[in-house]
């Protein structure tokens, strides 16, 4: 069959043109020695530092989303890298950035909600942390303008890394003499901001990406026995009658948008969601709409983790959600045969790629 284009364009904003997301860049030289263990693949050297890489095959380089403020170098990333993976950054050494964002389960924690310092649980479920180079707003309601923000904000919540505020943790931070040394090397000074630490850790995070995934080189590089038939068959569906192209669009299958699916309008745990950041009410109830990349590791679904298999999810599509005041008009029932959700899962399953399998937590940290 002749294969169209999974590419729905959706404008983005493009602050550098640079090519991201493909492999983590795991050890790289600081001072002429290496740092953390294993070199980046695939990164590019200059007399500045910068980092460059390829991007992944089904993503598009002209939709990332650096600020100008926050270059990619390649010390930054390895920085940012060690930050992500050390627990130290906790208020009792337990919890790391790495613990909710696993490669293994699509860099989310594989639990419904994610769990912080003394086994405390939240109340949503890990967001993927990959292909994060590709948006601004960060987190399920968004409250987080850029990756930035999100990067730093999980240090003190009283469940997750614990710290009081934000002092405490630099006051931890700055008894590392190592961290000292290396935020000298990244940032020029050595005393250790966390207007710094968010940008090393986002930094490293716009490394993350997922691309080249079967239904990429089926679809895209024309590449006819990429997917079986069943999945082919999915892919129409997926773009027509199950219609999740409405929400789930674009190269990397979302619109970087916020609606309401009616979760927790059956069983009275509403969470309100997107409205507690903007107060619209148009907003309660309101999710973004996550990346299907990588979505067959990344179960349980939905920010409340009711889900454990991609077959829940599209059974609760195929009804339409659940009916509230402020359900969003694009959900409606699907009335998909159990042959036609069984292919659309059969899709799905395609959509697991590649560009973050050299994420790694370094081999030593700084004492």
């Amino acid at each position: 069959m002749k294969s169209r284009k999974l590419t729905i364009s959706i404008s983005v904003c493009a602050f550098m043109v640079f090519g991201l997301l493909m492999r983590l860049p795991s050890g790289e030289a600081q001072g002429g020695k290496e740092v953390g263990g294993e070199k980046p693949a695939q990164a590019a050297q200059t007399a500045e530092g910068e980092y460059k890489l390829k991007i992944p095959f089904g993503l598009e380089e002209t939709a990332v989303v650096i600020p100008a403020d926050n270059p990619l170098t390649n010390e930054k990333i390895e920085l940012g890298r060690m930050l992500f993976f050390d627990k130290r950054l906790s208020q009792d050494n337990t919890i790391a950035c790495a613990n909710c964002h696993l490669a293994k389960f699509g860099f989310t924690d594989g639990k419904p909600v994610s769990t912080g310092i003394r086994g405390q649980k939240g109340g949503r479920s890990a967001p993927a942390s990959f292909n994060r180079v590709f948006s601004s707003a960060q987190f399920w309601d968004g409250r987080a303008e850029t990756l930035e923000m999100q990067s730093v904000g999980p240090f003190t919540n009283p469940i997750e890394h614990g710290f009081a505020n934000y002092d405490v943790m630099r006051a931890k931070m700055m008894k590392i003499a190592g961290y000292r040394k290396l935020f000298k090397q990244v940032f020029g000074e050595e005393d250790i901001t966390i207007d710094n630490v968010g940008k090393a850790i986002a930094s490293f995070q716009r490394t993350v990406l997922s691309g080249n995934s079967p239904a990429d080189r089926f679809d895209q590089g024309q590449e006819a026995g990429a997917i079986p038939e069943a999945a082919q068959k999915g892919l129409l569906l997926f773009r027509d009658k199950a219609r999740c192209t409405k929400c789930h669009s674009g190269f990397n299958f979302t619109d970087e948008k916020f609606h309401n699916l009616g979760l927790g309008w059956d069983d009275n745990k509403v969470d309100l969601g997107r409205y507690m950041v903007t107060k619209n009410a148009e907003d309660i109830g309101a999710f973004k709409t996550p990346t299907l990349r990588e979505i067959a590791r990344s179960g349980p679904y939905t920010h409340d983790g009711r889900f454990k298999t991609l077959e829940e999810v599209v059974n609760f599509y195929n009804k339409g959600g659940v009916k509230n005041p402020h359900q969003d008009p694009l959900i409606l029932p699907l009335e998909l045969t159990d042959q036609e959700k069984g292919d659309l899962v059969q899709f799905l399953r395609t959509l697991n790629g590649e560009g973050w399998q050299q994420a790694k937590a370094p081999t030593s940290f700084p004492k």
